[in-house]
């Protein structure tokens, strides 16, 4: 493999009628073996080199037979998604634009802090939630992402920062993975969790569920089946108090309203040392008032939260505008002083468009546009996106 460059991604893309091993369970991994005459243990020594070692090439990996490393590169590839465009933010945030071996795209975002990040994860291409104040939810749904697909993600960061083998003494560049990119983790369950459990399994990658958190909108009939499964940390999707405001702006609380979504989050196994993260958006005169501050403290009584306060990143053809500094500051001391960690989100990355809300595939982009531009001519539009599971 060549650490840090795009080689690899171009190899494995361009031979896509071979199996990838990436995102296989252990189980699956081992199957495949059995099935071209090789013994379980074999399973083992791959996953080593995938995942720990970061490799994709089967020659390289030299505790295997020349004659066994053959073999698979007859049979198999390790896939990674191909690198269709990367940008750098003034702010050191990172951005990938991903492409799969369907032709479909998903974005992927590295958000630095101080001596350590976070790789925030895509779970679907598009989303179905279409929420009213996000960029994503203008972009309809595709499919979902398989387990290949996610980790994938999360191995071109690793690719790109150069952080192969997996690091062992927590002083890994990345450190966090948060699945609040593209899609409703939820909805994609299945997965979302088997590529969690790849990423998070000892022998490998090796990121510890402490270090994971997982973004739903409210997905209620499977936050519980999350909690008990994967024992992730949750954040919500919250951006309302009221069952009539939520509904506006997040049209999925019609299906499951704030009574139920409260239920479902007290019943998340959780602690005072590992609380429920709120995310709330901040509308001006929508939902920033301190009577909405008062009321959010009340619906979460009882809950072992904490609040993240996000300013709204404007995209264009955005309805809403962001709430006034010095507005989001007063929500937020009353949240402390009420006892809860309420800090405001430093915008990251908003000028690559990389920021909360703002990611929306670049196929997209330019399918819109060219379908604005049909539009305008008097062309009907032909070109409807097919949905497929």
């Amino acid at each position: 493999m060549q650490a840090g460059g795009l080689a690899p991604y171009v190899t494995a893309m361009s031979d896509i009628s071979k199996k990838s091993l990436v995102g296989l369970s252990r189980e699956q991994l081992a199957a495949e073996m059995a099935d071209i005459g090789e013994k379980p243990f074999r399973a083992k020594q791959l996953w080593h080199w995938i995942y720990h070692q970061g490799e994709t090439d089967f020659a390289a990996m030299t505790t295997l037979a020349k004659p066994l490393r053959e073999k698979l590169a007859e049979h198999f590839v390790v896939r990674r998604p191909e690198v269709s465009r990367m940008q750098t933010s003034t702010d050191r945030t990172r951005k990938w634009l991903l492409r799969f071996a369907d032709g479909n795209e998903a974005e992927t975002v590295y958000i630095p802090e101080e001596d350590r990040g976070a790789v925030c994860v895509s779970s679907q291409v598009g989303c179905t939630l279409t929420c009213r104040f996000c960029h994503t939810g203008t972009q309809m749904l595709v499919r979902n992402l398989t387990p290949e697909e996610i980790v994938g993600q999360f191995m071109v960061a690793r690719d790109s920062y150069e952080e192969w083998p997996s690091p062992m003494d927590g002083g890994r560049l990345i450190s966090n993975i948060v699945l609040m990119g593209m899609g409703e983790p939820l909805f994609n369950y299945d997965n979302v969790a088997q590529a969690l459990k790849i990423i998070m399994d000892g022998e490998g990658i090796s990121v510890s569920k402490r270090r994971i958190t997982l973004s739903t909108s409210g997905v209620v009939p499977m936050m519980r089946r999350c909690g008990e499964e994967l024992g992730v940390n949750l954040a919500v999707s919250l951006h309302a108090v009221s069952d009539e405001v939520r509904d506006r702006i997040m049209p999925i609380n019609k299906k499951y309203p704030l009574a139920e979504l409260m239920r479902a989050c007290r019943d998340y196994p959780t602690n005072n040392a590992r609380r429920i993260t709120f995310e709330y958006v901040m509308l001006k005169g929508v939902n920033d008032s301190l009577a909405d501050a008062r009321a959010l403290v009340k619906l979460v009584e009882g809950i072992p939260a904490k609040f993240n306060l996000i300013p709204f990143n404007k995209w264009p053809g955005a309805e809403f505008d962001c709430s006034d500094m010095g507005q989001i500051r007063k929500f937020s001391d009353f949240l402390f002083e009420q006892g809860y960690s309420a800090p405001i989100r430093q915008p990251r990355g908003s000028d690559i468009l990389a920021a909360c809300g703002q990611l929306k595939s670049e196929s997209e982009r330019i399918r819109c546009s060219r379908q604005k531009e049909r539009l305008a001519a008097g062309i009907e539009d032909g070109h409807n996106v097919k949905m497929e599971n």
